[in-house]
């Protein structure tokens, strides 16, 4: 029996483990927004999961001291928190919650929990959703930003019988709708507000005070050290599509007054923070002159005195400040970027940097600039947060969604969540190889290729080519359920970094610009060749998709070759023209096209997959989100599909309803699911033969 027994465990574990599927994603579990307490003891975060019946996310507030061992506890009951924040003293937390009424979400206020037990409670009841919030180094007042107008707070005036609401919309600017939030009100911007806390909650709010007012937005809302002022970002120019690229840093009183301009330089600023002392401001930003398709962010100081000279503290080191990789298992839901953080003497800037598919924290000598590595590894930091002498950050690799980790001195990194460990013990997940090829013209090109668990060299395997989007964007070593599930399913999945991939230098993304798509689509059939002589892929069997740009990519590949058996192009686009005329955002600015489509025709036809329709044979599926504006299906599938019919090549269009660009990174759970059950069916019809009737029904033999 003692014998036995070892070998029954044994035989146990073997059964439980087995290949990811694509319900897999009703049980993961997400981490973000870490926020280490001001003594350092504990870190509180965002726990994202979903809920299956309602098909939507669940998000709470969760704390795990930080020491390696210790046990996460959830500290606030959702549905729907995120953003908790600490106060200077460690005493309160607060944090942003939403709920439901009649079945749609109310807007998101700030509410206050005391860590003695006692129930949050909440410190504002504005109309609209609080978009973010600081505490003040100083005192007990929270800032934070909220598009609510002082005539939403006024007592409602009875309508007569014949007055209504008008649901008509007067468009008069070029960017008039967002991708996800929608349709845009020109006369609702986000303005800063103050809110005090008082040592004793009552059941009421207390009354919030607007800071500032006017047609301009106020955002990413951070204190000054000695709590005098408050800085934000804003653009504070109308139709800022007729310029360059540029936003500016201001500060004004923390009790309110007159705005001054803190920070103004040719370029944008992004994610900033000021030294302890109030000095200086470190920023990430990006230079607008010369007008590129991709200009990637340096590091920059600046003296916090208004009027001063931004200086770019690595205008040679070429990569990413503060960048990343692109993954579909960021969190859905209360997800937040990394920030610059100051040593407590004011003498290093940390920052995470992207480097050729990996994302590792960076310590940048805030006098010299130089740039000493602090932690290593294949791995992509997505963000992290320092307090009180520890600093803890998400890791996330290409077999682990991504968890908190404490990270030392020298760069060692200890766990401190485990949040998906029971469902990982179940699967068989395995590492990606990295494959570094030569493309046409001598360039080095990074791949990974993804592999059935069960992979066996001597077998041929059908390979699907999985195109990122962007175009500037990259992919790399952090988890992604899409490839992981292709590979369960049988599939060899190879997705390289092409020319015009960020996190490998500026001259290497900036060289698509006015040539897109062009030389990048080589790089990928350069790839594809070198997967294929590895022996273990069937050249017949080869399939082809992407979202986005690599929706774009997509329809651009089986417009030039014939060599894919199979293709789905996600998101995509088809003809430039159409784009530019009906995209989210404007192409005023010469970064992809050197012109408008009116004044230059030719390029953008010459450009357009639409243009080359009829050279078309490979079976084509269409995936739309039809609440997309960042690539409207008009642009894209419906032109692709409706030629295709026309032409009776075998092609699909599956529609999501209400769903936006974002359906593959934070769509709603079942319609996720269904998009990956999609895109493998169509490959298992075509390149497996398997039947799939719902593909076939109702057409003409």
């Amino acid at each position: 029996m003692r014998r036995l027994l070892p070998l029954l465990l044994l035989l146990a574990v073997t059964v439980q483990a087995r290949s990811i599927t694509e319900k897999d994603l009703f049980r993961f579990q997400w981490v973000s927004d870490p926020q280490v307490s001001p003594d350092g003891a504990q870190v509180v975060f965002v726990r994202t999961s979903v809920d299956e019946k309602k098909d939507s996310y669940l998000t709470s507030i969760w704390s795990v001291a930080t020491a390696a061992g210790a046990t996460p506890r959830r500290i606030t009951n959702g549905p729907h928190d995120s953003s908790p924040r600490w106060s200077p003293d460690g005493k309160l937390l607060a944090f942003l919650r939403g709920g439901e009424k009649d079945g749609k979400p109310t807007p998101a206020q700030i509410y206050v929990l005391r860590l003695d037990g006692s129930e949050a409670r909440a410190v504002t009841s504005l109309t609209r959703a609080v978009e973010s919030l600081a505490w003040s180094p100083t005192r007990n007042t929270i800032a934070f930003s909220a598009s609510t107008k002082p005539s939403d707070l006024e007592k409602p005036v009875k309508k007569g019988d014949d007055e209504r609401e008008s649901d008509v919309r007067v468009i008069n600017q070029a960017t008039y709708r967002s991708n996800g939030s929608g349709y845009r009100d020109a006369t609702r911007v986000a303005h800063l507000w103050t809110v005090s806390v008082p040592e004793v909650m009552g059941e009421e709010p207390p009354k919030a005070k607007q800071l500032t007012s006017g047609e301009f937005s106020e955002g990413d809302v951070t204190w000054s050290p000695d709590g005098s002022k408050l800085y934000f970002a804003s653009t504070r120019v109308l139709e800022p599509y007729y310029d360059i690229r540029d936003n500016d840093l201001y500060s004004i009183a923390a009790d309110g007054g007159e705005i001054a301009k803190v920070v103004s330089y040719d370029g944008s600023i992004n994610s900033y923070a000021p030294s302890p002392d109030g000095k200086w401001i470190a920023f990430a930003g990006s230079i607008s002159k010369p007008v590129q398709s991709h200009t990637q962010a340096d590091l920059f100081v600046v003296s916090a005195t208004p009027g001063g000279t931004p200086r770019n503290l690595t205008p040679t080191y070429d990569y990413e400040i503060l960048g990343g990789v692109g993954g579909d298992q960021g969190a859905p839901r209360a997800a937040r970027g990394p920030r610059p953080v100051w040593s407590a003497d004011g003498k290093t800037i940390f920052v995470t940097v992207a480097e050729q598919g990996k994302v590792n924290l960076q310590r940048i000598d805030a006098a010299s600039g130089r740039v000493d590595p602090w932690t290593s590894g294949n791995q992509s930091l997505a963000t992290y947060s320092m307090s009180g002498g520890r600093t803890v950050a998400i890791v996330s690799t290409p077999t682990s969604i991504g968890d908190l980790f404490l990270v030392d001195a020298k760069g060692s990194m200890a766990r401190l969540t485990n949040v998906n460990e029971k469902l990982w013990s179940e699967l068989t997940l395995t590492e990606p190889e990295q494959l570094w090829y030569t493309s046409f013209d001598g360039k080095k090109i990074e791949t990974w290729i993804q592999r059935p668990p069960d992979f066996d060299p001597s077998k041929k395997y059908p390979l699907i080519l999985n195109i990122h989007g962007g175009p500037h964007s990259a992919y790399g070593y952090v988890f992604d359920h899409e490839f992981q599930w292709m590979a369960a399913k049988g599939y060899v999945v190879v997705y390289p970094n092409p020319r015009g991939s960020t996190s490998y230098g500026q001259d290497f993304a900036n060289i698509i610009q006015f040539h897109y798509p062009g030389d990048d689509y080589k790089d990928l059939m350069a790839g594809v060749d070198a997967v294929v002589a590895k022996g273990y892929v069937d050249p017949k069997k080869l399939g082809v998709t992407g979202g986005s740009g690599g929706g774009l990519l997509t329809n651009w590949v089986i417009t030039q070759t014939d060599r894919f058996a199979a293709a789905v192009s996600q998101r995509d686009i088809a003809d430039w023209s159409t784009f530019w005329y009906t995209a989210d955002f404007t192409l005023f600015q010469p970064t992809w096209f050197h012109k408008a489509p009116f004044e230059d025709p030719e390029d953008f036809k010459a450009r357009s997959p639409i243009t080359y329709i009829d050279r078309v044979k490979t079976p084509l599926m269409l995936i739309e989100g039809e609440a997309d504006y960042r690539t409207p299906a008009m642009a894209g599938g419906e032109m692709m599909f409706r030629a295709l019919k026309y032409r009776r090549i075998p092609t699909v269009m599956v529609r999501f309803p209400d769903e936006s660009h974002e359906l593959s990174r934070s769509g709603k759970p079942w319609h996720r699911i269904e998009r990956l059950q999609h895109i493998t069916g169509w490959f298992d019809h075509w390149l497996m033969g398997m039947p799939k009737p719902e593909y076939e029904t109702g057409l003409r033999k």
